[in-house]
């Protein structure tokens, strides 16, 4: 068994355009990183909310390992019971119990077992469940399994993505926020090693307002009313970062963000 694995978490893919960055890029970043396992945040694969079956099997076929979401999971119904029967679609683990779906999983690939958890904010987002302690019920189960815990933390506030990190430092091999799409320059390794970066960025239009068409968003801003996003068009980028960890222990030993 290798003493390290080599993990890549790409930011949210954005509509159509997020798709075929995915299409044209992933294989060869897979290929050049030596890259052992795939996360991919896939909420807005279709058209910019939510995902369809079949953007959920292409993202799988594309390589995806595990693809994780967010609060626009929910936007297509088709998903849902996809979402029921598969653990390597997640949606965020601190919904209340009722929700279908996972919150977690741990995927075996060659030698590695890794585990993925997907949890949500709440602030300026709906007022669900604690995602830390929702966390810490489940953590000592899946590290029996497992040292390689890797987080998707999907939440609007920087300060309570810091603060999550923060409460997990140690616990979890690392922790990627996702949700606002523009790729922060905060990665590090935090002291008691869980890998960090604020946001993953955001795999589409990166010459657009979060991946949306400008004039439609400052036409919202202009006029405020409800006027509905459109995915941008342009070329398609893919964002995120390469996580190095230490199989025995889980700790992170380097992440690196990119633009692809």
């Amino acid at each position: 068994m290798k003493d390290r694995i080599r993990v890549l978490m790409i930011g949210d893919v954005s509509g159509s355009v997020g798709m075929g960055a995915l299409f044209l890029g992933l294989s060869s970043l897979v290929r050049d990183e030596k890259i052992d396992f795939v996360i991919v945040n896939g909420e807005n694969a279709s058209a910019g909310f939510g995902i369809s079956i079949s953007d959920y099997q292409a993202l799988k076929k594309l390589g995806a390992d595990v693809i994780t979401s967010g609060n626009h999971i929910w936007q297509k119904e088709e998903i849902y019971d996809t979402l029921e029967k598969s653990d390597d679609i997640l949606r965020p683990l601190n919904y209340p119990d009722p929700c279908i779906g996972h919150g977690y999983t741990i995927r075996k690939k060659g030698a590695f077992s890794v585990g993925v958890i997907n949890a949500q904010g709440r602030m300026m987002m709906a007022p669900i469940d604690d995602p830390v302690r929702r966390i810490e019920k489940i953590l000592k189960d899946i590290r029996k399994e497992t040292p390689l815990v890797f987080v998707d933390f999907h939440a609007e506030d920087t300060l309570e993505k810091e603060a999550f990190a923060f409460a997990l430092d140690g616990k979890v091999t690392a922790v990627a926020g996702t949700h606002t799409h523009v790729q922060t320059a905060d990665e590090k390794i935090l002291p008691q090693g869980t890998a960090y970066i604020t946001d993953l960025g955001l795999t589409g239009v990166l010459d657009a307002v979060i991946g949306s068409d400008p004039g439609k968003s400052i036409e919202r801003q202009l006029t405020q009313l409800p006027i509905k996003s459109e995915v941008a068009s342009g070329d398609g980028h893919i964002q995120g970062v390469i996580i190095e960890a230490d199989c025995q222990t889980g700790k992170a030993v380097s992440i690196r963000r990119f633009t692809k």
